[in-house]
Parts: C-alpha cells; sequence; structure tokens
C-alpha cells in the first residue's frame, strides 16, 4: 500500500509555509504522495469545514510543490471538470516537464451544480464531461493531429506539446457510487472514493474485480482518502472531529452499505470514513484498508489542520514504518 497526504490549501489553514515546508517534510519521512481537491467557486462543506472561501488553485500548488520536492507523487482528488481539456492538456504536460512524471490526475463530477452554472456549463452532464476528458487526454498525450467529436467537445487536426514525460497521466475516476466504480473499469486506471465505509468500500471492489476479469482489463489502482486525526490517546484524537457531521453526511449517502442498525448513529459506524486515535488504532485501522483492497491512502487531516506538522509527524514516525 502507498501512502499520501490530502494538503491544506483551502480554507482558513491555506498557507505557503505548511504546503511546501509540510511537503518537503512528507518527502523526507517516506509519504508516497500529496493531493489537492479542486474548487473554482469554493463553498465549504459545512459538516466538515470553516466558512472559509480561500483556495489554492490545484495544479498551480502541485506545480510549486513538485519545484521543491524531487519524487513525491503529486495527485488530484478530484480535479473537476470545469476546464476545457486541452487547456488541462498543455498544464499537465507542462508539469511533467517541469517537475517529471509524478503527476496523478484523479477527475471526479464535482459536487456543485453553481461552478459549472458560472462558466456557462451548467446543462452538461458532468459524469459524461470527466469520459470526455479521460478519452481527450489520453489521446492528445500520444498522437499529434488530433480530431475529436463527441456531445461535450469537438475539435480538429490539434496538437499539444509538450506532451507528457512518460506517457499519458494515469487517470483515476472519483467518486463513490456503483456507477463511478463500474466507470474506472471502463475508462480509467485507478477509482477514488474520499468518505466511504468499509462495508461500502469492500462491495464496489468486489464489483470492480468481477469487471475487470470480465472486461480482460487491468484492475484498477483503489484509492481512498479518508478524514484522519492522530494523537496520543483516542479520546484526544476524536476532540477535534465533527463526529455528528460525518454522521450526517453518511446517513445521506445514498448507495452506502448501511450498518445493521439501518442507519450510522456510533463513531464505531464510521469505520472506513474515520480514523482516529493513537498510533496503535491508527495502524489497526489502516490494516482494515489494506484487506478490502486498498492499495493507496490518503491521510486528510483537514479536521487538524491547526496541527499539520504535527501530524505529519506521528504519522511518518510512528505509523508508516509499522505498515511498510
Amino acid at each position: 500500500m502507498k501512502f499520501g497526504l490530502l494538503l491544506p490549501h483551502f480554507g482558513e489553514h491555506a498557507d505557503r509555509e505548511k504546503l511546501l515546508g509540510g511537503s518537503r517534510r512528507a518527502e523526507e519521512l517516506g509519504f508516497d504522495s500529496v493531493w489537492v481537491r479542486d474548487h473554482l467557486v469554493f463553498e465549504p462543506h459545512g459538516e466538515m469545514e470553516k466558512p472559509n472561501r480561500e483556495f489554492y488553485d490545484a495544479l498551480t500548488t502541485l506545480t510549486a510543490i513538485g519545484a521543491v520536492t524531487e519524487r513525491i507523487g503529486l495527485g488530484t482528488g478530484s480535479l473537476i471538470p470545469f476546464r476545457h481539456p486541452l487547456v488541462t492538456a498543455l498544464m499537465t504536460g507542462t508539469m511533467t516537464r517541469l517537475v517529471g512524471p509524478r503527476l496523478i490526475l484523479g477527475v471526479g463530477a464535482g459536487t456543485f451544480d453553481h461552478e459549472f452554472e458560472a462558466i456557462g456549463w451548467g446543462d452538461r452532464d458532468r459524469v459524461s464531461l470527466v469520459r470526455s476528458n479521460a478519452h481527450i487526454l489520453r489521446r492528445l498525450a500520444t498522437e499529434n493531429d488530433v480530431d475529436y467529436a463527441d456531445e461535450n467537445f469537438s475539435f480538429s487536426n490539434i496538437t499539444v506539446e509538450p506532451k507528457p514525460l512518460g506517457g499519458p497521466v494515469p487517470f483515476w475516476y472519483c467518486g463513490a457510487t456503483p456507477r463511478s466504480a463500474r466507470l474506472a473499469v471502463e475508462f480509467a486506471d485507478g477509482w477514488m472514493p474520499g468518505r466511504i465505509s468499509l462495508a461500502t468500500m469492500a462491495e464496489r471492489v468486489e464489483t470492480m474485480r468481477g469487471l475487470s476479469a470480465e472486461k480482460g482489463r487491468p484492475m484498477p489502482t483503489v484509492a481512498v482518502i479518508p478524514p484522519t486525526s492522530v494523537e496520543a490517546t483516542r479520546e484526544e484524537a476524536l476532540r477535534d472531529v465533527n463526529v455528528p457531521g460525518l454522521l450526517a453526511w453518511s446517513n445521506k449517502a445514498k448507495f452506502a452499505v448501511k450498518p445493521p442498525s439501518g442507519r450510522f448513529e456510533t463513531v464505531e459506524d464510521l469505520s472506513g470514513q474515520l480514523i482516529a486515535g493513537d498510533p496503535d488504532d491508527v495502524v489497526a485501522e489502516v490494516k482494515k484498508f489494506a484487506e478490502v483492497g486498498v492499495d493507496h491512502l490518503v491521510f486528510d487531516f483537514r479536521f487538524k489542520f491547526a496541527r499539520w506538522f504535527e501530524q505529519i509527524e506521528f504519522i511518518g514516525t510512528q505509523v508508516l514504518p509499522r505498515l511498510r
């Protein structure tokens, strides 16, 4: 399993030193990757974030981090398709030439209509935009004089240079629904939900394995971004976590596998949707993800961004060495 960190590039804790210094320290400690979210018109999630609309652009942030690090992977979880894919092709090809072939493009359909309405794309099917991006980016990475037409984009005789160093940038489908897992098998290299229960994850992975075998395609990489809080004791770790908010969000998840009671009611019901405790607890929880087939786990410290460097040290020195 590989391990990453979601970066504090949004909200009240967005900060240059946290981003650049934290990424350098993560690389020193052996983390495999750092990750960003994506928004055009940021609306904080009430159950997870305070109402601060600061939001550093995803690809600009990763480029800056790539310039001050050497090997750590640079991921989007997820990039939202409000950019024209020709723009994304030019940006990602340029990034790989500047910082090396370290980029992973996790792309998702997004949550908010207003971001697409703001650019005149409110009537477009966002899932089809993800599919279009996957096909266009792959072709532009390997071909010249490309002709392309679908329900979203149409162009002729287009060549984009530079092409990504090392070949097409890995494209992961970001989503938690059954459909997202099926689409990942259809046209993506990976599948990456955010908050998802372990029972739901296990069900999705089983479906993906069956579909991959049926289609004769490689099994996509399976990744996840669970909210995480690590302290000397479980009680301390839970103190900063909005457990009621997470439970409310979980109960709204339409396709989630519910606990035996039929509702998410306790912090124990959040297994997979929250990692919280002392280092022993975190190691035990991470091993559960490995058992259901997760290949790449990204720790989301958004409840602990005020103690960002301490959280990196906790995981890097007391958790990762026991999981390698």
